[in-house]
């Protein structure tokens, strides 16, 4: 049997069907951990996305488990050393879903510059205030991203035809230096990034390193005004901080696809804070990333099973 979870696209869950293996298919199971074990107990495959957390507990109610597939990219919710640890195979869907992200950014970053929907609203009540909505153009202007991975690098391209200038940091010297060369994308340290950047977008993977990266001290050295866009990890960021710099006018808005937790309670700090935009982690959810992760995930767990 394979175990999914969470949601996954009508193409994925027909894929896996076709391959002739049973399907227990609730994409709420991860919240309930009790019922999501029992499950488990006969299954051969587990498919999650970023809520489950795989590791040693919830593997050991899985003895005949041999794949786990990851809708997505990021494995900080899943403990690799425990699937290893159980011979149990990994599958995640590395870039498909990179261009809707970056396409995001690009959404999030003309939103700070533009305020259109603030705009929109203004006209709605009856206003018509020109002046208090003209904005700022992106050409010109510097865009620093801390990590460069593969949605790091597809922002660097649109910006670049912007006419934005890029500055970037990454913790690894990466396999696409020629590319970062073609798109004069200068390589830098994060605190460089961090003081010489308008806009700031984050694509760091978790790690103990960059938890709370954007913190009272780090936000002192950005521009007075700045932007934050958080793509990548919700523990990036520094609530209590970024709501502060927000507040005190530090930073000029901030726009969050993730957080920390999410879903985001309804008494939080980062509620209520008006020159901050957060949406329901969605960058990655475009129709056609999300058919494309489901199929590739679920031939990916019907490879790692032995079926067509």
């Amino acid at each position: 049997m394979v175990v999914v979870c969470e949601f996954i696209s009508e193409s994925g869950l027909e894929r896996l069907r076709r391959g002739g293996v049973e399907v227990y298919y609730d994409p709420d199971l991860w919240k309930d951990r009790g019922a999501l074990k029992a499950k488990l107990a006969e299954a051969t495959a587990l498919i999650v996305r970023n809520q489950t957390q795989v590791d040693a507990d919830l593997l050991s109610a899985g003895p005949n488990l041999k794949v786990v597939g990851r809708l997505g990219v990021g494995l900080d919710n899943i403990h690799q050393p425990d699937l290893k640890a159980r011979g149990v195979q990994l599958y995640f869907a590395r870039g498909i879903n990179a261009g809707g992200v970056a396409e995001y950014v690009l959404a999030a970053m003309l939103h700070l510059a533009r305020n259109l929907a603030g705009a929109a609203l203004h006209v709605a009540g009856g206003g018509w205030n020109r002046s208090a909505f003209g904005g700022c153009e992106l050409r010109g202007k510097t865009l620093g991203l801390v990590g460069l991975g593969e949605v790091g690098l597809r922002v660097a391209k649109r910006a670049r035809a912007f006419g934005m200038r890029v500055v970037a940091s990454d913790p690894g010297r990466l396999p696409w230096e020629s590319a970062v060369e073609d798109l004069e994308v200068h390589l830098t340290s994060t605190a460089e990034v961090l003081c010489a950047s308008l806009f700031v977008s984050l694509h760091a993977p978790l790690t103990p390193q960059t938890r709370h990266l954007i913190r009272a001290e780090t936000i002192a050295t950005m521009p007075r005004g700045a932007y934050l866009i958080n793509t990548a990890r919700g523990e990036l960021v520094h609530n209590e901080d970024l709501a502060a710099a927000l507040r005190r006018g530090q930073l000029g808005g901030a726009v969050l696809d993730v957080v920390d937790p999410e879903p985001l309670p309804a008494e939080h700090v980062l509620r209520g804070v008006d020159n901050l935009w957060i949406t329901p982690h969605v960058a990655g959810l475009t129709a056609e990333a999300q058919e494309q992760v489901g199929l590739r995930v679920a031939e990916g767990v019907l490879s790692a099973l032995g079926v067509a």
